[in-house]
């Protein structure tokens, strides 16, 4: 039987980080949307993250794949990791309260443990993951506000078009770890964002035409959602695919709610309800339960 994937400290750091990044994507899509279209925004974040990490790859002198396989891999994460839900969380978030938008996509984090587990041996679905990411997913519910639970409406296109974001993201997940096997984080990325380019800009030209000139605030969110939250985010994101997991690595969506939320307090001078620090406590717990380091220590020192 294969060893069960865990999470490492590094690994851990790397998930934060990659949560910090993503979590200013919902504020950052917002205020670009005030500017452009939403298929604008989508071929934006693509095509400048494109550019961002091929200038990595050559400078560094990575071998570019040759093979055909492998560029049909990197078409299908993009599709599933980039054009899909990156559009359809746009275009959501046009009408989708961004708390109820944030606890949908932390969904991701239970569809990602399950798709791995029911495709890789080491990913198996214990009992202590699923209550970890339970318990997780109630902390992002808290920290949001179950209130917003009242609005769920699976009738609604916005918020099913979330839940498919979420599945594609799962789906991606583990499609990213058998395709990428062996090969450099940044060239991976690299090749995905390539397709997504490449299907994104043309999209934008059909649906929306030449996009118009976006207001200084709006570009500096073009800018971070292709170099922050795009280039960087996925620098780590196929490192931490390939030592942790792909169940693991969709843990990220569980952190970036409360990010969020917090950035979202410091950028726009907004007020953390009472019930944030409750849900943040909720999250820590399915995150160290997740993680199982401190009940091993705990039982080890019973058995003494």
């Amino acid at each position: 039987m294969d060893s069960q994937r865990s999470l490492s400290l590094r690994s851990w750091a790397e998930l934060f980080l990659i949560a910090l990044f993503w979590g200013g994507s919902f504020l950052a899509n917002r205020l670009a949307l005030d500017s452009v279209g939403v298929h604008a925004v989508v071929a934006a974040r693509c095509l400048g993250a494109c550019a961002i990490l091929w200038v990595v790859v050559l400078a560094r002198g990575y071998a570019v794949p040759r093979s055909p396989r492998i560029w049909v891999g990197f078409m299908v994460l993009g599709i599933l990791n980039n054009v899909l839900p990156f559009s359809l969380i746009t275009w959501a978030q046009l009408s989708v309260p961004s708390g109820l938008a944030a606890i949908l996509n932390a969904s991701t984090a239970i569809f990602g443990v399950l798709v791995a587990a029911l495709v890789f041996g080491d990913e198996r679905l214990s009992r202590r993951r699923l209550a970890g990411v339970l318990t997780g997913f109630v902390g992002v519910v808290i920290v949001i506000g179950p209130d917003v639970l009242h609005r769920l409406d699976l009738t609604s296109l916005a918020q099913i078009a979330l839940l498919g974001a979420a599945l594609s993201y799962a789906f991606a997940g583990a499609f990213g770890r058998i395709a990428t096997r062996g090969i450099a984080p940044v060239v991976a990325a690299a090749g995905m964002l390539t397709f997504s380019a490449a299907i994104s800009v043309p999209l934008m030209l059909w649906t929306e035409g030449l996009p118009v000139l976006p207001t200084p605030t709006a570009a500096a969110a073009l800018a971070y959602l292709a170099a922050i939250s795009t280039a960087a985010a996925y620098l780590l994101y196929y490192r931490l695919l390939s030592t942790a997991g792909a169940g693991n690595t969709s843990l990220v969506t569980l952190l970036v709610a409360p990010i969020a939320i917090t950035l979202g307090a410091l950028v726009l001078d907004e007020t953390l309800p009472l019930r944030a620090f409750a849900g943040f406590a909720a999250l820590g717990l399915g995150l160290l339960i997740l993680d199982g380091r401190i009940f091993s220590r705990v039982r080890a020192r019973a058995a003494r």
